[in-house]
């Protein structure tokens, strides 16, 4: 009988393994993600800093080169509020706390779609 017990224990066939099972994989294809809703970030004219402060300012916080950032400021000077940049809002709010802890006013808002 000891011959018979090392047999089938050299066999395999003493201990039972359940191998796991394979989940077939879904045919769907995952979504892309969405586009985030934009958000527009206005600059508002003031008396307090003059337009070299501004347009410094405006090369500084954003990615526009000094020929957009005069336009902007000058716009906002002749017509109370110009648009800077349309951007995701997360982005738009850093935009807005880095404008005010410059001295400058800039208001953000969802654009319309």
């Amino acid at each position: 009988m000891a011959d018979r017990d090392k047999s089938s224990s050299e066999s395999g066939t003493g201990s039972a393994v359940a191998e796991p099972k394979l989940r077939a994989k879904s045919k769907s294809k995952p979504t892309p993600p969405k586009m985030l809703p934009p958000w527009k970030v206005l600059l508002h004219n003031d008396d307090k800093n003059d337009v070299v402060y501004v347009v410094v300012t405006i090369m500084e916080l954003t990615t526009l080169k000094e020929q957009d950032a005069v336009k902007r400021t000058e716009e906002a000077h002749k017509t109370g509020v110009s648009l800077l940049v349309v951007t995701h809002k997360e982005r738009a709010e850093l935009y807005k706390d880095q404008f005010e802890s410059k001295g400058l006013t800039v208001t953000i808002e969802p654009t319309e779609e």
